[in-house]
Parts: structure tokens; sequence; C-alpha cells
């Protein structure tokens, strides 16, 4: 059997666009003939491949589908861009979490993308979820806090983001006079990024004792903002020691817990196969990212 490749095209317009009409648009076509080939291409494949949902989203039969359409086209892009002098530069699609787009993954990305002649788009989410993504073919590689690869992909370690209890100096006197505990901590307000951010519960649970919705709390899931809710006292909560180190040796954010961090541990996915360009930007990513991260530990023997 052959994979018709406008039945395909519409498959991949539509979890794209999130819609059969966002398809529909793309590939001037009308939404009844969008969904008319998904549905030949479900027929040919003798299942339901995608959940006409809004948006979009794929079966597990479609997550396989999607991730070798991915693999193929990237692949495609790569040996006529090699053919062609005059060829466009190749787009890839990248999970990663919040914190390591806005800390050390451009800077270290940027040159190896520039040199490559690749274009990125950059898919987020929390580290403990950017690893579906890549399950479900919405992504081709990602950086996450799983540490088994899946089937027909590798792994490789990064190191660890370290993060700190963090507040304004103005916000620490007010809150908490005589240092954080578990009284002060119970009133005081934190800053938690969206509502798959784990690590503040985490923390306060682990050295406090503090279930998740016994303080109060807001949410602010952009980075910028996040760090900018906790500079001008909004709230208190974990920054990585990347973004908050400067504020911290100025004064202008204070540590709350000098003596407790938490760590968090990253990891590259990619699959095994994969086209040059891709296999070297991921080398020099792993490369680069273990001079700027945390060492992880050795494993226990």
């Amino acid at each position: 059997m052959q994979i018709d490749p406008r039945r395909s095209e519409a498959f991949l317009a539509a979890i794209d666009g999130g819609s059969l009409e966002a398809a529909a648009v793309r590939l001037n076509i009308t939404p009844s003939a969008v969904s008319q080939r998904i549905s030949a291409l479900e027929q040919d494949m003798g299942t339901p491949l995608l959940v006409r949902s809004r948006p979009c989203r794929p079966t597990a039969p479609g997550m396989r589908l999607l991730q070798f359409l991915r693999r193929r086209a990237l692949l495609e892009a790569e040996f006529l861009a090699e053919q062609e002098a005059d060829a466009g530069p190749v787009r890839i699609l990248l999970a990663v979490n919040n914190d390591t787009l806005a800390t050390w993954l451009l800077p270290v990305l940027a040159p190896v993308l520039i040199a490559e002649g690749l274009l990125v788009e950059f898919v987020l989410d929390n580290q403990g979820h950017t690893f579906a993504l890549l399950e479900q073919g919405l992504a081709l590689a990602c950086v996450s806090g799983e540490t088994a690869p899946m089937r027909g992909c590798t792994v490789s370690p990064l190191g660890l983001m370290r993060y700190r209890m963090v507040a304004a100096p103005a916000f620490a006197r007010r809150w908490f006079p005589d240092g954080i505990n578990r009284d002060a901590a119970r009133r005081a307000p934190v800053m938690v990024f969206d509502r798959k951010d784990t690590m503040q519960s985490m923390f306060l649970l682990q050295h406090f004792g503090l279930p998740e919705g016994a303080y109060p709390f807001h949410y602010v899931p952009s980075s910028d903002p996040y760090v900018q809710s906790i500079r001008i006292g909004l709230g208190y909560g974990m920054l990585p020691l990347e973004q908050c180190a400067a504020m911290l040796a100025s004064g202008e954010l204070v540590d709350l817990t000098p003596d407790l961090h938490l760590d968090v541990p990253l990891y590259w996915h990619a699959w095994r196969i994969q086209p040059p360009r891709l296999e070297r930007m991921g080398a020099a990513l792993v490369k680069a990212a273990r001079e700027v991260l945390l060492p992880l530990p050795a494993p226990l023997s």
C-alpha cells in the first residue's frame, strides 16, 4: 500500500492548522474536500486517524502516521536542499520547556541553526510533557525530563537546571520578616507558571509540609512576565539560577532558602535515524548544553 500524497497532505494540514477550515485555507480547497481526503486516507489505513475536535488531534494510529510523515518531509527537504544550490532552509519542530528557551537554549542553538541553514519552530510545554509531543508526532526532537527513549529514538543527558526560591526584598520583609516558615508560607502568595507547573508545590510540600492549595497563588504563564511579577513583589517563586543569578548578586532578589534548591534534569531526545543536519545540530546542542548546565549526578552502581 502507498500513502496518497494529497490525502496525507490534508491530514498534516488539519493537525498543523487545528481545524478542517484552517487546512482548507492552507490547501486552497473546501473543508469538505479536506474531510473527504482524510476519510479516504483513513479507509486506506483501515483505522481512524483524526479526532475532529477543536483543535484537531491525531488518534493513536494517527500519531504513528504523523511521526512518519514529519520525518519523511524532513528527509525529503534535506535531500532536495543538498541537490539544489538555491534550495531554501529546512524547517524543524523542537519541543522544549519554557525555562530552557528563556535561558540557555537560544545562545547554544543559534550558531548551529545559522551554520546548517535550519529554520526552527519551538513547541513549548512543561519538561514533563515535551516527550508526549515527540510521541504524538508534533515535534521531531525534544528537551525533556524523561530519561528513557521512545522506541526508535535515542536519549542524551544534558545536565541539571538548578532552581532557587526567590522574592523581591520588600516582599520578603513583609511576608517573611523572621525567614520563611510553614505558618508564613500559608499566607504569602506564590507565583505558579501554569497548571502543569508543580515545582512550587513540590518544594513547599517537601520542605514545609504544605499541600497544594494550602496557600494563595497566582498563575502567570509567560517567562518574562513571570520573572517580572516576582521582581515587583506580586509573589515569590522558583527561578532557574541562569535567570536569577545576576539579580541575586545585585540584591534585586533575595534567596528565601539559601540552603535549599531544586534540580531538574534535562535530556535530549531525537530519532535514531535522522537527516545529517539535524544529527549535527543535536550533537552540537548536547555538547554546548553540558558546558552550560550543571552536571548530572553519576548513576548508582
